[in-house]
């Protein structure tokens, strides 16, 4: 019975841990589109909007992600959907930073919390919105 339990643990650690190496990539990537760096702000100048903005990245882009995973029919399959919602969550950013709100950027390095709740929110919904087309 235990061995009929354990018996996805290999599919689980090669799903789980390509999902957290996808959230770094995914986090090198979103780094590389912002002109700052949300780390910094937060380790060193304690920026809770940097926190917001960095963390709502990460979590729209983990819901897709966790979709991704959990309707792919194969690895590679998981890997494509990965791909895309890792590029439909940077192209949320980029909506963001040079339509929706092109100061966005000076907003999170003054720490204006405001301008983070919404680029979180608009990256989390895009996550959700990306994890529920996902469900074929």
């Amino acid at each position: 019975m235990i061995s009929d339990s354990l018996s996805g643990l290999t599919p689980f650690l090669l799903y789980f841990g390509t999902g957290l190496a996808a959230m770094v990539l995914f986090k090198v990537l979103y780094a590389l589109l912002t002109p700052f760096d949300e780390w910094q702000l937060v380790k060193q100048d304690f920026n809770t909007a940097a926190a917001i903005s960095i963390g709502g990245a990460l979590m729209g882009f983990t819901l897709a992600l966790a979709s991704a995973a959990k309707h792919s029919v194969a690895y590679s399959d998981f890997l494509i959907w990965a791909a895309i919602a890792m590029a439909a969550q940077l192209l949320a950013f980029v909506v963001v930073r040079f339509v929706l709100m092109p100061n966005i950027v000076s907003k999170i390095e003054n720490n204006q919390v405001a301008g983070a709740v919404v680029l979180a929110s608009v990256n989390i919904s895009v996550g959700l919105l990306n994890a529920a087309c996902m469900s074929y």
